[in-house]
């Protein structure tokens, strides 16, 4: 059951994927046939929509009280939305006419992300299993990935690599660097519970929001208006999901007692009363009353 709706997404995208072929950024011209139009267009509005409707469910899961109703919600639709989005991504940029290797390099990662931060909080001890050591696997490709970008980049005569510079690709080699360290580590421990296991799951989904918040307003600024494009506001949206992730790293490292009186929202009260042990009541001995003496004769 768990995997019918990924399934569903991945012969729905494969099926499509020939129609990229015919497109150079999934927009075919006026000659191509008929079914690459719509099958272009179809994984257009899906990457568009999936993207965008994660974007939105990323900032209320933030916001919302951590395990509540709202927060679990938002979290499901996140993942799925974003599911969508980096799968026909990274599923379509090796078929575009354009070079696309840092769209696809970006979009597996981003769906690595997604997939092994949502698996952190699907049991209350997370143990290592054979996606971790995928994920090791994966995350080692992807770091090496970017050094050789880089390598590439600085040099071709253009100094970019499909029309990346070099500087771009160092976030691939430090987030799955990081990955990967974390993959060691919950396979070196045995598991991972509590504190460990929550900033694994915060630090992943928020950076995998990031690389969607930053190719919209980064990427894509252009599509703003103007007086929102000339604003910090693109800037500071971009980068707003590395904020929450620092904000809620820290908080989830503090002990519970400070972590309350620092008033982190969804992570604990605000406002705390401490319980303190009710007292051990005595047991009640019954004593007799000394009898009055008696009148002597």
């Amino acid at each position: 059951m768990r995997f019918k709706f990924p399934l569903a997404v991945l012969t729905l995208a494969t099926l499509l994927a020939p129609a990229a072929a015919c497109a150079t950024t999934l927009q075919t011209g006026p000659d191509a046939p008929l079914w690459a139009r719509f099958g272009a267009a179809a994984l257009l509005w899906l990457h568009i929509g999936g993207g965008s409707v994660g974007m939105i469910a990323g900032a209320v899961a933030a916001g919302a009280r951590k395990g509540g109703p709202t927060h679990r919600l938002a979290g499901k639709v996140f993942f799925a939305a974003m599911f969508v989005a980096y799968l026909v991504g990274a599923g379509v940029a090796p078929f575009l006419t354009d070079g696309q290797r840092p769209n696809f390099t970006a979009g597996v990662l981003a769906l690595y992300l997604l997939i092994s931060g949502w698996q952190a909080v699907k049991r209350p001890t997370l143990t290592p299993a054979l996606p971790n050591y995928a994920g090791l696997m994966a995350a080692l490709v992807i770091m090496t990935m970017g050094l050789i970008f880089m390598r590439l980049g600085a040099m071709s005569p253009t100094g970019t690599i499909d029309g990346s510079p070099p500087q771009a690709f160092v976030i691939f080699s430090l987030v799955g660097g990081l990955a990967a360290v974390g993959e060691l580590n919950l396979i070196l421990r045995r598991g991972l519970t509590g504190a460990a296991r929550l900033a694994r799951h915060l630090w992943r989904m928020c950076f995998s929001w990031f690389f969607a918040s930053g190719s919209f307003f980064f990427g894509q600024a252009q599509l703003l208006p103007e007086p929102i494009r000339n604003s910090p506001l693109p800037l500071v949206l971009g980068f707003a999901p590395l904020g929450v992730m620092i904000v809620y790293l820290v908080l989830v490292r503090l002990p519970k007692r400070r972590r309350a009186a620092a008033g982190g929202p969804g992570l604990a009260p605000r406002h705390v009363h401490e319980v303190r042990p009710a007292r051990r009541q005595q047991p009640t001995v019954l004593r007799p009353h000394p009898r009055p003496p008696m009148d002597q004769a």
